[in-house]
Formats: C-alpha cells, structure tokens, sequence
C-alpha cells in the first residue's frame, strides 16, 4: 500500500465527516437531542451529540473506496478477498455496524446498561464468530508463544468489550476521545504496515481521517459531540484493528503492546475502579476523580487539559512501539519508565484519592419533555 493510497483514505474519510458532522449538527438540534449541563460536565450549555454518526460515516466511506480500489483499480490489499478473509471482513463490518447502532439508540433513547452490555457483547460475538480471536499470546520479555485453545473465545470479547468500554469512559472533554483515538490508531497503522496487515493499516488510516474530520467540530469549544454512538464505535473499531494487525502477526505480539497504545483510558478506568472500592464506593458511581476531572482542578484549562493527555497518549504509544521491537533488555527498561511516569501522574493529580460524589442531574427535558438521565454514569 504506497503513501498515495493511504493519503486517498485518509482524505475521504475526512471530507465525508467534515461534510456529514455539520448535517448530523443541525438534525440533533431540531430534535432537541442535545447534552445538558450539569452534574460532572464541564460545558455550560447544551451541545447536540450523535457526531459518532459523521465519524461511522467517514469510516465506512473511506473502507469502501479501499474495497472499490482493491476490486476495480488493482490495489493491493485484503479487504476485498476469499474464503476465511471475506467472511473475516464481513464479520468486522457487522460487528462494527451493530456496535454504531447500540451506541445510537443509547444517544436517541437511553439504554439501560444492561441492554448496552449486551448489545456489546452481540458485536464481539460477531466478530469473534467471523474467525477473528487471540489465538496465542506472547511474552514480552522471554519470547515464546501461549496458545490460549479454547479459551481464546472468552479472551477475546473480553478484550473487546474491554477495549470499547475504557474509549467510552475517557470521552469527557472537547476533542479528547477523538484525539486519543486519532493517536491509537496512528500506532496500530505504524505496526500494521510493518506487519504487512494492509486490512488493518486501511481501517486504521480510515479511523485516523474520521477522527481528525470530527475534530475540527469537536475540538474546544465544540460545537457536537461524538456521544456513545461515537465513542462505542471507535473504542470497537480499535479493538478489532489491534486484532487484525497486531494480534494475528507472526511474531506472537503480547497483549501489553494494544494496551498501552490506548494506556491512559485503561489508567483512567483501572484508578477509577481501585479509588471507588478503597474508599467503599460503589463502582459504577459517578464521580470527579478522572485524569480530565483533576487537570481542571489543577488548574489547567479545557485545551491545556487534553494536549496533556495527549502527550500522555503519545509517550504510551511510542512504549508500546518498543516494546513490540526493543530487544529484552530495553523491553524491561521501558516498562519501567512507563511505570514511572504513570506512577508519578497518579501522585500528583492524587488519583487514587477519596473525592466528592459528583451528583448527576436528575434528568434534562428531552425532545418528549420527559426527563431524560444523564449519560455518561463512570
């Protein structure tokens, strides 16, 4: 796959959601399908969400021309392909298309978490079913290959699931969740395109364009929101391209490289779950000890707070990216500076540390006038 070919992907998916992001916009706002105030939320007037339908869109365009460019224009690649590599792809384009849609109708109706898991799960059945799995894993360190057997079922849409979950938690501020995502799938492209997983490199170059497409809306102030509908999405699509890039390479990747990729999500998640049961809280309860949450308090603004954890992302990302190729030395050497810093991050923004329950809304009038829940609950 030469540079042109991946500028023509990333170009089209940024035009279809630069052009599709305003569109979604102005229907959200007609239909009063807006996020309020209030409660852990740091805007101050109400933005209309469903900008994970322009970032769908942007995505599942730039796919179709890798596919219309592989079957009619001779590039190269295996979107397009036979056998067990057809009903891969197909399998990855129904569990995306399913996951889209659970996170659209939590936008439009609010699902009970209970329905949202299972809607989850379904998608990663799906893919799971189209021969996609995590079949072995790897050490990082020693080298040598753990075939996981039968257990590679529940592996894997644990993997999944989890991955989707950790992208949805982080969508808290302008601009963060799609520029996380951006940064992820920038690194899995750089492993894919090594790897010669040129499926993976094309979803990968397609979630690139879309995110930076949504970005011009979305960065602070914005103007919408990706919502669930957004943020489920891409947290999936990562998933499965870590899937088709990294976890299928003969070279028996370790779990821990995808896992740092996205490493300051997982963070977030991991200290939220440990501070919420040291201080005998439930842990689904809201609150606002999140990484965004104490940068604010420190006195960052918004813009500040996000370059941050971009920054962040990124020193996770090039550590992922030593230690699929550093020798086993520098592996160990990396992990633990990664540790140092991670580690350093915590005590200073005191994560781990007790903090007021954020009182969520009660409800906001929707387009109905009922009282509609806030969503995010994490």
């Amino acid at each position: 796959m030469s540079l042109q070919h991946y500028a023509l992907i990333f170009a089209v998916a940024v035009i279809v959601t630069l052009v599709v992001t305003p569109l979604v916009r102005r229907f959200a706002l007609a239909r009063g399908l807006v996020d309020f105030p209030g409660g852990r939320k740091v805007h101050t007037r109400p933005i209309p969400r469903l900008g994970g339908v322009a970032i769908f869109a942007g995505v599942l365009a730039a796919v179709g021309v890798e596919a219309l460019g592989e079957a009619y224009a001779g590039w190269g690649g295996t979107i397009v392909g036979g056998g067990t590599a057809r009903v891969r792809i197909l399998g990855v384009l129904v569990g995306l298309t399913i996951i889209f849609l659970v996170g659209l109708v939590d936008d439009l109706r609010t699902l009970s978490p209970g329905a949202k898991f299972l809607g989850q799960v379904v998608a990663a059945a799906v893919v799971v079913g189209s021969g996609l799995k995590i079949v072995y894993v790897g050490d990082p360190f020693a080298g040598g290959i753990v075939e996981l057997g039968l257990l590679s079922i529940p592996v894997t849409m644990l993997y999944i699931v989890g991955f989707t979950n950790v992208i949805n938690l982080i969508d808290g501020l302008d601009g963060l969740a799609a520029g996380v995502c951006a940064i992820a799938a920038a690194s899995l492209l750089v492993l894919a395109a090594q790897g010669n997983r040129l499926d993976a490199a094309a979803f990968a170059v397609a979630v690139i364009g879309a995110c930076v497409g949504f970005l011009r809306y979305n960065s602070n102030p914005a103007s919408i929101f990706m919502g669930d509908s957004g943020a489920l999405f891409l947290g999936f699509t990562l998933a499965t391209i870590s899937l088709m890039g990294v976890m299928k390479s003969s070279a028996a990747i370790a779990l821990a490289v995808p896992l740092l990729i996205i490493g300051v999500p997982i963070f977030d998640t991991a200290s939220a779950i440990v501070r919420r049961v040291l201080h005998k809280r439930p842990i689904q309860e809201a609150d606002r000890g999140h990484i965004h949450h104490r940068l604010l308090g420190r006195g960052f603004n918004q813009r500040q707070t996000v370059f941050i954890i971009y920054v962040w992302s990124i020193a996770l990302a090039l550590g992922g990216y030593a230690v699929r190729y550093a020798p086993g030395p520098m592996k160990a050497l990396t992990f633990l500076v990664l540790f140092v810093i991670t580690g350093f991050m915590a005590y200073w923004l005191g994560l781990f540390e007790a903090v007021e329950h954020a009182e969520e809304p009660s409800g906001v009038p929707n387009k109905q006038g009922s009282r509609r829940p806030s969503q995010k609950q994490t």
